[in-house]
């Protein structure tokens, strides 16, 4: 069933909680201008703080359809749009002449119909059906380069896109479109132009505990606030990569499977591959730095 879009941001606010996704006034003021304008969101910030899982859970939310286009290098229009089904193309044009119908123009009409079109996602999001236009995630849009950009404008400022062999294909409904980025390099000033635009940032240490409390329910509280400070904490140094929330998450998930009520340096030692993702990083808490951090959180947490 899908869900009417929010009327107010205190709405919006609402609905991001009901799906257990923790969200701040800005996030949630920029979604619901998004939504109330028809406006791409772009989500700009560090991996990990939650970017795609807003596209997921807004889908979840309104009772739409998401549809994902992973990015990558080299992504091209044929896999972001559409490509022509060749092999099946190729049969119907033996079957053509084996039955003795040669019209050029007759076989290339009907191979260049809509039957052998192969829809990509964004394709399949701008045909969504009215009163249910789907969310399209395009997902770490720094991985492409320029030129994919410049072929996202037209759909950006139009919905709609321009098959040679079909002619122009725009949205009954535009879909709700959300852009993530890591930030490896910058995109382009006019694809920003066409979008609202919002940085993630790391959560502070009470939303975080709120975030791991739903996400980790059977971590212990205990465990849940020294962790929480842990990796706090560890934002503040000058690592290859700081742990995103979801790091945080898992690490709450891992320790809560090893029965661990509360942080000891062990722990810390025995899981450090579930926080940080680089060696380098994970020889630096061994060499003494994460029994210091440590010790500072358990002694702030008691005189809390």
């Amino acid at each position: 069933m899908t869900i009417p879009l929010p009327a107010s941001i205190d709405e919006t606010e609402r609905l991001l909680d009901r799906e257990n996704y923790v969200a701040d006034r800005a996030l949630a003021t920029v979604l619901f201008l998004s939504l109330k304008m028809g406006r791409p969101l772009f989500l700009e910030g560090e991996a990990g703080v939650g970017k795609t899982e807003i596209a997921k859970v807004l889908a979840q939310a309104l009772g739409r359809p998401l549809i994902r286009l992973q990015c990558y290098e080299g992504l091209d229009v044929s896999s972001a749009l559409y490509e022509w089904n060749y092999a099946a193309q190729m049969i119907e044009i033996r079957l053509r002449e084996a039955s003795g119908d040669t019209s050029r123009d007759a076989t290339r009409s009907e191979i260049f119909s809509e039957r052998f079109l192969i829809r990509r996602p964004i394709l399949q999001a701008l045909e969504g059906e009215p009163g249910r236009a789907p969310v399209l995630l395009i997902d770490e849009l720094d991985r492409t380069d320029e030129a994919f950009e410049a072929f996202l404008l037209e759909i950006l400022s139009d919905n709609q896109v321009t098959i040679p062999e079909l002619g122009t294909i725009r949205a009954a409904e535009p879909p709700i479109v959300i852009i993530t980025t890591n930030r490896t390099r910058e995109i382009h000033d006019a694809l920003k132009r066409r979008c609202l635009y919002h940085w993630v940032d790391y959560p502070g240490a009470a939303r975080e505990l709120e975030i791991v409390h739903r996400k980790a329910p059977r971590a212990n509280a205990d465990l849940a606030a020294e962790l929480v400070a842990f990796v706090q904490r560890l934002r503040t140094i000058d690592l290859f990569k700081a742990p995103g929330v979801a790091e945080t998450i898992d690490w709450a998930n891992a320790l809560t499977e090893l029965n661990a009520v509360a942080l000891d340096p062990a722990h810390v030692s025995d899981t450090l591959g579930v926080l940080l993702k680089y060696q380098d990083d994970i020889q630096r808490m061994e060499r003494g730095e994460s029994r210091e951090i440590l010790t500072e959180v358990k002694r702030e947490l008691a005189a809390s």
